[in-house]
Parts: C-alpha cells; sequence; structure tokens
C-alpha cells in the first residue's frame, strides 16, 4: 500500500507488541515518492485527543472530516517510523488549512526546510 505525505492512518500503539497494543490515529509526514515507496516505512507524527498537556509544537486539526477524525484531536510531533505493514488502515488526509499549519510547526522544528 502507498501512503502519502498528509494521509490519517490507524496504527498499532505500542509498536513492539501488537498483540496487546491499541489502535491510534497517526499522520504521515514523509513523502511517498521519496521515501515511503522506495523503503516501504513512513516518517509519522501521533494523533492525540490529550490537549490538556503541552507538548512542543502541537498543531490543532480543523477539519476533522477530512481527516477521518470523530473527536477534537491534535498533531503531537512525537515522530517515529513505522512499516507500513503496521498501518491498519487510512482513515484521512489533512485538509490544506492543516497541512500548512503542520508544515508551519515542522519548519520551526527543522528550521533548514
Amino acid at each position: 500500500m502507498t501512503y502519502r505525505q498528509f494521509d490519517v492512518v490507524v496504527v498499532p500503539f505500542p509498536f513492539t507488541d501488537v498483540e496487546a497494543s491499541k489502535r491510534r490515529p497517526a499522520l504521515i509526514l514523509s513523502a511517498d515518492q521519496t521515501f515511503n515507496n522506495p523503503v516501504g516505512h513512513s516518517v509519522m507524527a501521533m494523533i492525540t485527543t490529550a490537549s490538556h498537556s503541552d507538548w512542543a509544537l502541537d498543531v490543532e486539526i480543523t477539519d476533522l472530516t477530512s481527516a477521518g477524525l470523530k473527536t477534537p484531536s491534535i498533531v503531537r510531533m512525537k515522530l517515529f517510523t513505522l512499516d507500513h505493514a503496521l498501518v491498519r488502515k487510512q482513515i484521512g488526509r489533512l485538509s490544506a488549512v492543516d497541512e500548512a499549519a503542520v508544515i508551519a510547526s515542522l519548519a520551526s522544528l527543522l528550521p533548514l526546510i
């Protein structure tokens, strides 16, 4: 399966014990042509409803419908790389407005971009 930048997917957390994990949404950050397709993995960020705890560079998702989410959520810049074989399904894609907010957050994380 090919995953594109800004797709919202469901993945098992924690990754080490798939049998005892919970399914959680995540955001694909890496580009399909230059990274995801050649290596069969994607760089992702967590998506969480935990708005009560601050994490540097959190981004609120404003268009929940496009993202395939039912409850208010944020992109949390806890980044990881995951094998596509562990992705359970794609549930949505960020809107253009939410994409721009994530790009701005990543630009402050990696000022060379």
